[in-house]
């Protein structure tokens, strides 16, 4: 058996291992509308949805706007909203299942490291029934600066015993390949959410999959 290039693959998650971007989006347009009565647009929600659920709620709102612990209540009511709706929707993207499995089998560390909470990493690792693939989970609990600063990813590598650059981060969103740059680490983009056109400014990327099904994933699993 050849070699694999990495050692570690690090997956962000919502967008990357599961397609639920609508259902947080539609989750955070009830609570900014209906919970808090501002007049914004499902658009306007959706661009401000990256880093922690606080940040997100600092950059609507204000910094000012919440303390620590109302902030902390509207992003637990926030994700039940989310949880219950999308539920009976949760499946991993085409392709992944088979995915973890060969990572596995080629002795390829793993890790989710993710700007969610750990109550969303639990519900989707427990409810897919994957954690055991994964040696360690990095939540936004976690960190103190959310993508694209490295924190989260460099924390996870660290977790792993994995050098940065002998990582492969596995990401969706600009700030999430941004992050994965700052923490000197290749990236492959799922085109799940965004267009490849919307990757030009980084330099890191090494492909671009609509899921796992993608045939030049195999490469991964070859020597460099």
């Amino acid at each position: 058996m050849n070699t694999p290039k990495y050692k570690a693959f690090l997956f962000d998650m919502n967008g990357t291992m599961i397609d639920d971007m609508d259902f947080h989006t539609t989750a955070w347009h009830k609570i900014v509308t209906q919970k808090l009565n501002a007049s914004l647009s499902r658009e306007q929600v959706k661009a401000e949805m990256y880093g922690k659920n606080s940040e997100v709620l600092a950059r609507l709102f204000g910094e000012d706007r919440f303390t620590d612990q109302e902030a902390q209540e509207l992003s637990v009511e926030k994700e039940k909203i989310y949880q219950a709706e999308y539920i009976s929707h949760l499946k991993l993207l085409n392709g992944l299942d088979q995915f973890l499995a060969k990572a596995k089998e080629h002795n390829i560390k793993m890790a989710i490291a993710t700007a969610a909470i750990m109550f969303n990493i639990d519900f989707v690792v427990d409810n897919l029934d994957i954690r055991p693939y994964f040696q360690a989970l990095v939540s936004a609990d976690e960190v103190d600066k959310s993508k694209p600063h490295p924190e989260t990813f460099l924390k996870a590598a660290e977790k792993l015993g994995i050098d940065p650059k002998d990582c492969l981060v596995f990401e969706d969103a600009p700030k999430g390949v941004e992050a994965a740059q700052n923490a000197n680490m290749d990236c492959l983009v799922l085109t799940t959410m965004h267009g490849k056109e919307e990757f030009s400014a980084y330099t890191n990327i090494i492909g671009y999959v609509q899921d796992y099904t993608a045939p030049e994933l195999d490469r991964l699993f070859a020597g460099a």
